[in-house]
């Protein structure tokens, strides 16, 4: 079936909608036909000559606009500070990152919104129409803008069809952040005065209150940067900013349109949100939808529950010690916390813990049948293993097949930016705290410190992360937040905004190991799990259990799987590897080599040579 179209030059290419656009478009049922018979290349008539050919261009933006369905949980796993992979990433390995092998500097989805942006202008339309779909097109220019900003800071700002004949344009220089930002933060602002779709049951369109969503996620990023990132000379305006993603998110929050989710149980509401087949519009506000009829699915099981493919993510003790306790005080309070086990260290956790990760308990299904399902040391090298997006049917894990859809925009964010925003601004309240991160901590179960400021630095989150912060609230809001988003993409860029890169270079540590050679039970079913040995292995092996070396050195040379002391102590991976971020530069990424080559005007971001 002919279902969108994509500008590409001299032609007009029909390609197929997306999941959720096609299941938008069944229920909200089909009002107007197509004059043309469906066909190959169409002419600028053909589209702007009605309200329906307009919306047909318009959903090829979310082809090419949004990111693929297995994306988003694979940018942490990528790169963040809070989780172990297989090896160093490229980009942390000192030397092998560079121009030539650099990505990302791609225009295409530019050049169709901005070939749609020209045309409308001539369009026949009811003007209310016309606004409408111009609002659509300058929220997909502003995404596009925001995420180059992010990635390579100074760009060229383009807003109109690029001609072959305009040399100009084609080989101009770079603009200002100043310009590009203010440019993007007009284009949303324009998107949520005119975008006319305010509620979507699909959670898969652009609405009024998605705009707002991006506005508040664009302006926190400008103004935490433009805060921390002192050597830009910005911080004058960061404020105004704050102020504005303040607003956008309070916007969303006013609007009525969403809450917080949890249906069932708080031990199995949060989750809920990463393994429906269909999103929770309650509170998803944009996602990936997953269809099995038009094969769009995704492969997180496969990810995440696979020795060869991925990157075997885990995450890493020192985050796993920032969730709290479930009546709200700090774990890492508790006397004895650094020496326990995993079957101990998992009880009475903060309720997403048991949501995001693998922990006592918790089961799968093979075959039919339900099994104990503990961390498994031949996808995990530091015991936590991840769930958040995983199913819980052991079919899904060779392939990609997973069948849930996959959110890019939750009213939870929302929530975090507008207390990230108060905070920074030094304008958040009791009443702030507890329609936010109170909100939020009670979903997960969390008894106390709902309603009122913290009023405390808690030290292991300074001593591990945030040295620099001494505000108590602005501490709990980026414990909440890493927590709340882990896995959903975000963690790289608020790095970047916060000045913390340097948190890459973190230990890959994980689970405390109390001695080798004895079977250690992770889930307290009676069936022990791994076994931690130096060298020589027991002589029966049992086939149930997973049998690791921690010896310093093997046969193969330095072992990467050790213990911290030794023959005891908390389980380190990749020590002898070192990751290396330079904040003096590694905050934007290189300039191809090959477009340098094409356009030299543009000029390498600094020591990027």
């Amino acid at each position: 079936m002919i279902t969108s179209i994509k500008y590409t030059g001299m032609k007009i290419q029909f390609k197929r909608w997306s999941a959720g656009l096609l299941l938008a478009g069944m229920l909200g049922g089909c009002t107007k036909q197509l004059n043309q018979v469906p066909q190959s290349t169409a002419n600028q008539q053909a589209i702007f000559g009605s309200v329906a050919g307009l919306q047909l261009y318009a959903n090829s933006f979310y082809d090419n606009g949004l990111p693929s369905i297995s994306s988003i949980y694979k940018l942490d796993a990528d790169l963040s500070d809070f989780g172990a992979q297989s090896s160093c990433p490229t980009f942390l390995d000192s030397g092998a990152y560079n121009s030539r092998v650099t990505s990302g500097w791609s225009w295409t989805a530019l050049r169709n919104i901005n070939f749609f942006i020209s045309g409308l202008a001539t369009s026949p339309v009811d003007a209310t129409d016309k606004a409408n779909f111009m609002g659509l097109a300058k929220f997909f220019r502003a995404y596009f803008y925001f995420g180059m900003v992010q990635r390579y800071g100074n760009v060229p700002w383009i807003n109109t069809p690029l001609d072959p004949s305009d040399s100009a344009a084609l080989y101009g220089p770079r603009q200002s952040r100043v310009l590009i930002m203010d440019s993007v933060v007009a284009d949303l602002q324009y998107a949520c005065n005119n975008i006319a779709l305010k509620t979507d049951p699909t959670a898969s369109q652009i609405t009024k209150w998605v705009a707002y969503g991006l506005l508040s996620r664009v302006a926190l990023f400008e103004g935490t940067f433009e805060e921390y990132q002192k050597k830009y000379g910005l911080t004058d305006s960061a404020n105004y900013w704050l102020q504005v993603s303040a607003n956008a998110a309070k916007a969303v929050m006013d609007s009525g349109g969403y809450s917080l989710y949890s249906g069932g149980s708080l031990a199995s509401s949060y989750r809920s949100l990463f393994i429906s087949p269909s999103p929770i519009a309650q509170e998803v506000m944009l996602s990936d939808v997953a269809s099995q009829s038009l094969a769009v699915l995704n492969d997180a099981n496969w990810f995440f529950t696979s020795a060869t493919y991925g990157d075997r993510f885990s995450f890493t003790r020192t985050f796993i010690n920032t969730y709290l306790n479930i009546n709200g005080t700090p774990f890492t309070g508790t006397p004895g916390y650094d020496t326990m086990t995993f079957a101990h260290e998992t009880q009475n956790r903060d309720l997403r813990l048991s949501q995001t990760i693998r922990t006592p308990g918790y089961t799968r299904t093979d075959n039919g049948q339900t099994v104990a399902a503990p961390p498994v040391f031949s996808y995990t090298y530091t015991g936590y293993q991840p769930i958040k997006w995983c199913l819980d049917d052991e079919y899904y894990d060779n392939g990609a097949n997973n069948t849930n859809s996959i959110c890019l925009m939750r009213y939870a964010e929302i929530l975090l930016n507008y207390a990230e925003a108060r905070a920074e601004l030094g304008q958040i309240t009791n009443a702030d705290w507890a329609a936010t991160i109170g909100a939020l901590r009670a979903r997960a179960g969390i008894t106390g410190g709902l309603t009122t400021l913290p009023t405390t630095v808690d030290p292991y989150m300074q001593q591990h992360y945030f040295n620099d912060v001494t505000s108590p609230a602005i501490m709990e809001i980026r414990r909440e937040r890493g927590i709340e988003l882990a896995l959903e993409g975000f963690r790289f860029y608020d790095l970047v905004r916060w000045y913390k890169g340097q948190l890459l270079e973190q230990t890959w540590n994980g689970m405390y190991v109390p001695t080798l050679n004895t079977p250690i039970d992770l889930n307290n079913d009676g069936i022990p799990d791994v076994y931690f040995y130096e060298n020589t292995a027991p002589a029966n092996l049992v086939s149930s259990i997973t049998y690791i070396n921690v010896a310093p050195t093997t046969s193969n040379g330095v072992n990467p799987q050790i213990l911290a002391n030794g023959t005891y102590g908390e389980m380190h991976w990749l020590d002898n590897v070192p990751r290396t971020f330079d904040t003096s530069y590694m905050y934007v990424y290189p300039i191809p080599y090959s477009e340098l080559q094409l356009n030299p005007n543009l000029q390498q971001n600094p020591k990027w040579q």
